[in-house]
């Protein structure tokens, strides 16, 4: 089959792209940010593999191309999408043909609006380490090696078993037919509650198997009659989970703690991690894995990329690479990096319009609550990646809120501005940046970091 991915750069894209064309499918592909010169290393690993790159101008489609597959973020005036139309070519959404692999297999699909990422990284490492060889297609670099490939968001397996991240933005969650069903928690984030709860709850119901429910997320708790096979899994022993972790404690490598009688190790900090090895292991459960294999294997999972990611560190400060990009996300990036109450240098970039709209509240809520007064708070213009839309709000009114509830917070108009600011950085401070879907963000911690090397001379 001949595929041709328009938006090709989007780390779900080029997941599915890699995995298609490592079956033996020719695939090609388009992207604006090829375009504009930026993710070329992305662009430079995919003609590796033979993908061959077009402009996004409609030149990469002809009349042997099988599937057109869009993003959701794509919109039919691109030139590649109205090509294909004029052609007759069948357009495909990311999702429909993700959904289409995946439900011809023994599948494990993770959702969640925080922390699928990581449960899904972990739940494919455990398979893997087992021995089961499965296929793992998710939204995240891993920081193991898979298949002799460093970098990268994939496993190629030959079993039957998939195991998926499976995005509930977009709604279309809907269309997978899980055997496992993963719901890491639900909030605010994208959707209004009442919208992500009924997508959560259909997810639950269909799956085959059994679900996996956290038990300290009430929204979540409240799906287990939704499947007769339920598995759920607490920090807390007075919620009577299946499986509780105890005893959770830091050390200077990891966190530690006690599980049906077991001790665990993982080589991550924070107690969401911690919520997402639960759910890791409540799912290899349901596929008859001992807990003893599931608690070996993560010790030897080093986590994901940008998943407070260190990038370095110089005169005793720390530059933290993060995803987080909604209310709760945010919260924990801020609570697990606050150890020793060092002062945090935080730079947000909120994602798209409508769910900086969506989430205002929340988010304003969330950086006023968890900031101490001696932290620092900068956000840019919001990520804008083109289209139609309302430009109704912006970074600033954000600020503004921030500012009259007495926090150090300023709106850059430029990542230079930002760049400036943390030459103020002192021994003991973390500097994060963090937001979703804009591959820039790792360069500009790099930049951070480089900055202040170049300070320290």
């Amino acid at each position: 089959m001949k595929y041709f991915f328009c938006g090709i750069a989007g780390i779900g894209m080029s997941s599915i792209a890699r995995l298609l064309s490592h079956q033996g499918h020719q695939i090609s592909g388009s992207d604006r940010s090829f375009d504009q010169g930026l993710n070329l290393d992305t662009k430079k690993e995919l003609e590796n593999r033979g993908i061959h790159i077009f402009p996004q101008d409609g030149s990469g489609i002809n009349a042997d191309i099988d599937y057109v597959i869009i993003s959701s973020a794509v919109e039919p005036s691109i030139p590649d999408v109205k090509k294909a139309i004029t052609l007759g070519i069948l357009i495909l959404k990311r999702a429909q043909l993700l959904a289409s692999i995946f439900n011809q297999h023994t599948g494990i699909a993770v959702g969640g609006t925080s922390g699928k990422t990581t449960i899904t990284a972990m739940i494919g490492h455990i398979l893997h380490e087992a021995g089961l060889d499965p296929t793992m297609i998710n939204g995240g670099i891993s920081l193991n090696t898979y298949n002799n490939e460093e970098n990268s968001n994939l496993i190629f397996g030959k079993s039957p078993f998939y195991v998926i991240e499976a995005d509930e933005s977009d709604g279309t969650i809907e269309l997978y037919e899980p055997t496992i069903s993963v719901v890491s928690n639900i909030s605010l984030d994208h959707k209004p509650l009442h919208e992500l709860i009924s997508l959560f709850s259909n997810f639950v119901a269909k799956a085959k198997v059994g679900a996996v429910l956290n038990a300290d997320c009430p929204y979540s708790k409240e799906l287990t009659s939704r499947n007769p096979h339920t598995i759920t899994f607490s920090t807390h022993p007075e919620k009577a989970a299946n499986f509780t972790a105890t005893e959770i404690k830091t050390t200077s490598t990891g966190t530690s703690f006690q599980l049906n009688g077991q001790k665990v190790f993982l080589p991550l900090f924070g107690l969401h991690n911690v919520e997402n090895a639960l759910a890791a292991i409540c799912t290899c459960s349901l596929m008859n894995i001992s807990l003893l294999t599931a608690i070996n294997a993560l010790k030897t999972f080093k986590g994901t990329k940008r998943r407070i990611e260190c990038i370095g560190h110089i005169n005793r400060i720390a530059i933290f690479d993060d995803y987080a990009h909604n209310p709760e996300k945010i919260k924990a990036t801020i609570r697990t990096l606050r150890q020793k109450n060092h002062r945090l240098w935080i730079f947000f970039q909120p994602h798209g319009f409508a769910p900086t709209r969506l989430m205002k509240t929340e988010l304003i809520h969330v950086l006023a609550n968890e900031t101490f007064p001696q932290d620092m708070i900068y956000m840019p213009p919001i990520f804008y990646v083109g289209g139609t839309v309302a430009k109704d709000i912006s970074s600033q009114d954000l600020i503004n809120a921030l500012v009259e509830m007495g926090k150090n917070a300023f709106f850059c108009n430029t990542r230079q501005d930002f760049l400036n600011a943390i030459q103020d950085a002192q021994p003991d401070d973390r500097i994060v940046i963090m937001g979703a879907r804009d591959n820039t963000l790792t360069d500009l911690a790099k930049d951070v970091l480089r900055k202040l090397k170049e300070n320290a001379k």
